[in-house]
């Protein structure tokens, strides 16, 4: 069967199916390959600023849910049922159709912004829970030592233990950096051309869905892994001899 495999669909244009030279398109016409690149791009694009709104609004529910106040760990375990308990397609739908409709100035948010929200929003939950079991992880004296310095409560969060609860569980916060790549595929169903739509539609046009999954699998794959490298790289570089998860 490997021998009906057809790899010049990629040098095709996306017009007349006529295999351009180089595989790139020229003159306002563009291959497969383009389109695929592209379509890499956008899913790049969502999941690297879905992880910066994930990691940012993950690390305060965090903190919220290890907080002496009852009142902030109420908002912050809310904030986590709520987002992690809706399924992902279900939240891209409601920040999609739902939510414009009560806030009416969302209907002029770009469906990419509103994509990276929800599936930013949705990962926030998993990384809240990663935040806080680092917290937890750590000795009570850290937070106690802190406070004797004369550092406020915020203070001591964020210079003391926020910095070594991240050193803690930057492997579960990997893993969830790689979900965000896999879970990106939902973009399509808001009409967002990224390597799940570019596999649907390229391959209902060529018929070449053997060709075309496989090599959106391959970009995905490499995505997951070079997330996973850079991630095990910075794992690398602040742990710190002697602490939980550190080397010894």
């Amino acid at each position: 069967m490997a021998s009906d495999w057809d790899w010049q669909v990629f040098c095709k244009d996306t017009i007349e199916g006529q295999v351009q030279p180089g595989c790139f398109g020229s003159n306002g016409d563009i291959t497969y390959l383009d389109w695929l690149l592209s379509a890499w791009g956008w899913t790049l694009s969502v999941s690297l600023l879905a992880l910066i709104v994930a990691l940012s609004v993950g690390a305060l529910m965090g903190v919220l849910r290890t907080a002496p106040s009852k009142g902030l760990t109420f908002i912050g375990n809310a904030w986590t049922e709520l987002f992690r308990n809706i399924p992902l397609l279900v939240q891209v739908f409601l920040w999609y159709y739902v939510i414009p409709e009560l806030i009416p100035p969302l209907k002029q948010v770009s469906s990419f912004v509103l994509m990276v929200f929800s599936l930013g929003l949705f990962t926030s939950a998993r990384v809240a829970e990663q935040v806080k079991a680092g917290i937890q992880a750590l000795p009570k004296g850290q937070r106690h030592a802190g406070l004797a310095m004369g550092l406020t409560l915020p203070q001591t969060y964020r210079h003391v233990l926020l910095p070594m609860a991240f050193r803690i569980v930057i492997p579960p916060l990997t893993s969830e950096s790689m979900n965000i790549v896999k879970n990106s595929s939902v973009a399509f169903a808001i009409s967002i051309a990224e390597l799940t739509m570019f596999a649907r539609q390229a391959g209902e046009e060529t018929s070449r869905n053997i060709e075309i999954y496989l090599a959106v699998t391959a970009l995905y794959f490499v995505s997951a892994f070079l997330i996973n490298r850079v991630a095990l790289f910075i794992e690398r570089r602040v742990q710190v001899p002697g602490m939980i998860g550190g080397p010894r």
